[in-house]
């Protein structure tokens, strides 16, 4: 009995404290309400929301992430894990500063995997879809036939005005096949990498923005 009850209280804690990674910095409503982006994944189960309130307007917060991309600045997280050592870039370039439905932007710097614009609304909204053929290390187009293990996922970055600030809503999303494997896959790996790498992009884009020439302007 005590074996049982100790196994209960582990499981619960743990089930809390995974939930409350998967939400860091987000509030119940927030975690709750619907986002650009949330019906890009057919079938989805679960997301993240995680939050940010940044002490610059929106269009100060949008000019760093519309540049994001293994092929374009980088992510703004540990330059090492996700970008293989190639330090994310620091300042504005023009040339990154469009973007438009379709696009791709390289997720790896092989190239072989990568993010479609699938949703885009300028200082407003950006998702992103990937979606991933793991046995074949390289992306797929959605609209064919899915391979027979697949990732699918969105990254929806969603940004609100509060007075000459914003609020900064990162959500993710995705179903995989088998759903099994991607569970488990999410439990062991892809939530605890996923917090790491997403709190160091939010703390990295927060500076960013606020110490930019157009949060100093306002």
């Amino acid at each position: 009995m005590k074996i049982t009850t100790a196994a209960g209280l582990a499981l619960g804690a743990f089930a809390v404290s995974r939930l409350t990674l998967r939400n860091t910095g987000a509030t119940r409503w927030e975690r709750t309400r619907e986002l650009p982006g949330d019906g890009v994944v057919p079938g989805a189960k679960g997301s993240w929301t995680m939050a940010t309130t940044i002490d610059a307007p929106p269009a100060a917060v949008w000019q760093w992430l519309v540049q994001i991309g293994s092929d374009r600045a980088g992510f703004y997280s540990f330059d090492r894990l996700d970008n293989a050592g190639r330090p994310s870039v620091e300042e504005i370039r023009p040339e990154w500063q469009s973007l438009k439905l379709g696009d791709r932007l390289a997720s790896t710097p092989s190239g072989r995997t990568w993010f479609v614009v699938a949703e885009l609304e300028p200082e407003r909204s950006l998702v992103l879809r990937a979606s991933i053929d793991p046995l074949g290390k390289c992306s797929y187009d959605p609209a064919e036939e899915q391979p027979s293990v697949f990732i699918d996922s969105s990254w929806a970055f969603v940004l609100e005005p509060l007075a000459s600030r914003t609020r900064l809503l990162v959500r993710t999303t995705s179903a995989a096949r088998p759903a099994l494997l991607g569970r488990l896959a999410n439990v062991l790996f892809f939530d605890p990498a996923h917090w790491i790498m997403q709190t160091r992009q939010l703390i990295r884009i927060r500076h960013l923005a606020e110490t930019s020439d157009l949060a100093r302007s306002t």
